[in-house]
């Protein structure tokens, strides 16, 4: 298979230097995989452009007693203390969470607001099977319509959680992040806010002046951490730019990969926003280096139907720049 053929939504690789083997995990396709279920599968390829058939790592149907059947949303794969840890976000629209009290746009939308986290499980390799730490409750914070956690490892060896908190709430959707135990069964100490989608300055600069766009969703999606080579610390997120404005003053935009710095090096910032690496209905992406060392940024477009691109990108201090589109590989020409 190539890259082209393969459904593929929210990819993220794990280049495995013992078996030189890539893995690229996205949610399960049962048209793909041929196994039915709510889960994760994987691709393998020796040179990411020839893959092989999709192998499930992960069903929601095997988990015994676990809060939610549903999502099975941008799988991450982490190595952390000799086993291999899968990420991915869960939903069940049959348990509302309680309202939250009205922000600064006032009361976010009820309607939709219900149990939505990140589930991290466990597995000796990397094709699984994978079994929830906790299946009785995400680990993101409960009451939180959260999605896509991610794991970060800081300077001194600490893990964190770094999750999306849901625009369904908050309507200016945030990135946050909360220390997780050792083992990654549970979180310690309360989730600490790190900015704000509102906060990217680009993201309205193309609607028409005098047009209204404050109740608009400002959307928090895909983050993902890497080191820049002069110790800066690199987010990579989505989010809709906003760029035109109905009638009705509705506004519509198109899927964007972005991303922020904190100069400081430290999850908890400040962190300052970037202009976007890739636009065309592009995004969820994450950085992973290929076996002879080229940085390589893979993301999904376009948002409906998706498939997998390819890009090689390289830092000049904390900016990191998009050299070239792999079309040998990823058949978008």
């Amino acid at each position: 298979m190539r890259l082209p053929d393969m459904p593929l939504h929210d990819p993220f690789v794990v280049a495995d230097a013992e078996s030189r083997t890539y893995h690229l995990y996205t949610s399960n396709e049962p048209s793909v995989s041929g196994v039915d279920g709510v889960g994760t599968m994987v691709y393998r390829s020796r040179d990411l452009r020839d893959w092989t058939r999709p192998t499930v790592v992960f069903l929601t149907a095997d988990q015994e007693g676990i809060w939610a059947t549903d999502g099975a949303w941008a799988p991450e794969v982490h190595a952390w203390a000799g086993r291999y840890y899968l990420f991915t976000t869960l939903h069940d629209e049959s348990k509302p969470l309680p309202v939250p009290p009205p922000g600064p746009w006032g009361t976010p939308l009820p309607m939709r607001n219900h149990l939505r986290g990140t589930v991290i499980a466990v597995s000796d390799s990397l094709l699984g099977p994978f079994t929830v730490l906790t299946p009785e409750r995400p680990a993101t914070p409960g009451q939180l319509m959260a999605l896509d956690g991610t794991l970060h490892v800081d300077v001194s060896g600490q893990p964190w959680l770094v999750y999306a908190h849901e625009w369904l709430q908050t309507i200016d959707g945030t990135m946050e992040a909360v220390r997780l135990a050792p083992d990654l069964s549970r979180t310690d100490g309360d989730p600490v806010l790190l900015f704000k989608a509102s906060d990217a300055p680009w993201l309205t600069e193309q609607i028409p002046a005098g047009v209204p766009h404050q109740l608009a969703p400002y959307i928090t999606d895909g983050p993902q951490l890497h080191r820049a080579p002069d110790g800066s610390l690199l987010m990579l997120w989505s989010t809709y730019e906003k760029n035109a404005a109905g009638p009705d003053g509705t506004i519509s935009g198109g899927y964007v990969q972005t991303c922020a710095v904190s100069g400081s090096g430290t999850v908890t910032g400040p962190w300052e926003q970037r202009r976007p690496l890739v636009r065309d209905d592009s995004g969820h992406g994450m950085l992973f280096h290929t076996f002879d060392g080229q940085l390589t940024l893979i993301l999904h477009r376009p948002f409906e139907n998706a498939r997998g691109k390819l890009y090689d990108v390289g830092f000049e201090g904390a900016e990191l720049r998009v050299l070239r589109h792999r079309t040998d590989l990823d058949g978008d020409g």
